[in-house]
C-alpha cells in the first residue's frame, strides 16, 4: 500500500496538512515533532546499550563456563 505514495500523493498531503493547520502552525509543529523523536531516541538508546551489554556479559559468562 505504501508502494502507491507518489509524487501528487505527497503533494496532495501537502496542501492538505497546510489547510488543516495553517501556515503560521507548521514551525511549532514540526519543533514538538522533532523534539518528540529527540526524546524518543534517547530513550531507546540506553534500553539497546543495555541489551548489546547483557548479551556481551552472557556470551563472556558461557565462554567460561565451557573453558
Amino acid at each position: 500500500m505504501s508502494g502507491n505514495l507518489g509524487g501528487w500523493t505527497g503533494l496532495i498531503v501537502l496542501v492538505v496538512v497546510l489547510l488543516l493547520f495553517g501556515a503560521p502552525k507548521l514551525p511549532a509543529l514540526a519543533k514538538s515533532l522533532g523534539q518528540s523523536l529527540k526524546i524518543f531516541k534517547s530513550e531507546v538508546r540506553p534500553t539497546d546499550s543495555k541489551d548489546q551489554e547483557e548479551s556481551s556479559s552472557k556470551s563472556k559468562d558461557q565462554d567460561s563456563s565451557s573453558a
